[in-house]
């Protein structure tokens, strides 16, 4: 009897291990589930993060002269030629809240455009021309501008008795002749019909300026370079316009830094120069190609005279 209640006892206890196995294996695929969606979760995060890195190395390594976000195939396109300088960088904040696409150029990034390209300062005029042509032709991928706005520039003083006189004086000619002519070159390129050339003179450089020599030759051959591009033969697109800004004194944190005691009430503010450089865009009071156009501050109110 013992013997007998023995093996039931034993035949119970092999039925009870196989019905566990059994709901073991049975249940295995559901248990596993949550823990392989788990793991494949891990394995695409830990893979996308490799991604991120290597991608990040390389570019860093290349080091590409210029960046882009992704351009809309409709909407207005402008280029500003100095744009992380005071008056490119109004310019562009401007622009960018009437929902333009905007690109820069400069020596640095401006991070509220939507394109950068940079200058190397080290290159000679002409690899400059290569490098910019070619990164703007990357940048626009076919797409045409409505304006090319060029502020870039700088000032330097002296006479020909300076000791620093031709240098100053070739630097001059780098910060504004060759930015205007390199502009010029992607306006003739890139610019729609009936689009805008702007760049920037000087009204000092209409009459002689022994103070700063090399600033108002520089900005004098801005001039005449407006006039040649006005020419029937001038080599812009069709019905296009150019034309030059001629102010006095912009209003520039920098002016104020080092003219605090001026009198502020006669210098052009720079939102002035961005909503004129707006309405030019736009045809509206857009004047005569080849139009010098000094811009002269009294009391706080900017007129439009043309040299």
């Amino acid at each position: 009897m013992s013997r007998k209640r023995a093996t039931a006892t034993s035949n119970a206890v092999k039925e009870r291990h196989f019905s566990t196995t059994e709901r073991r294996r049975l249940l295995l695929p559901h248990n596993n589930k949550p823990w392989l969606v788990k793991n494949l979760f891990y394995l695409f995060l830990l893979s996308l993060l490799t991604t991120v890195a290597v991608v990040k190395f390389f570019t860093f390594v290349q080091q590409p002269s210029y960046n882009t976000k992704a351009m809309s195939s409709s909407g207005s396109k402008i280029l500003v030629y100095g744009g992380r300088g005071a008056l490119g960088s109004a310019i562009i904040k401007h622009f960018k809240a009437k929902n333009y696409w905007v690109g820069s150029i400069d020596l640095a990034n401006n991070e509220e455009a939507d394109a950068n390209i940079l200058v190397a300062p080290e290159s000679t005029w002409v690899e400059q021309e290569k490098a910019v042509l070619e990164d703007v032709a990357k940048v626009l991928d076919g797409q045409p501008l409505d304006a090319v706005v060029c502020v870039a520039g700088g000032w330097a003083g002296g006479n020909a008795a300076h000791a620093d006189f031709v240098k100053n004086s070739e630097l001059m000619w780098k910060q504004s002749v060759w930015s205007s002519v390199l502009a010029s070159a992607i306006a003739a390129k890139h610019l729609k019909e009936g689009g805008l050339l702007t760049l920037t003179g000087a009204k000092p450089a209409l009459e002689g300026t022994p103070g700063m020599i090399g600033y108002g030759m520089a900005k004098a051959a801005v001039h005449q370079l407006c006039k040649s591009l006005a020419s029937e033969d001038g080599g812009l697109p069709k019905d296009s316009s150019v034309v030059t800004i001629l102010p006095v004194t912009l209003d520039t944190p920098m002016n104020r830094k080092w003219m605090p005691k001026a009198d502020h009430s006669t210098w052009t503010p720079l939102e002035y120069v961005s909503e004129l450089m707006e309405k030019w865009a736009n045809k509206e009071d857009r004047p005569a190609s080849g139009s010098l156009v000094q811009l002269l501050t009294e009391a706080g109110i900017t007129k439009l005279v043309l040299a």
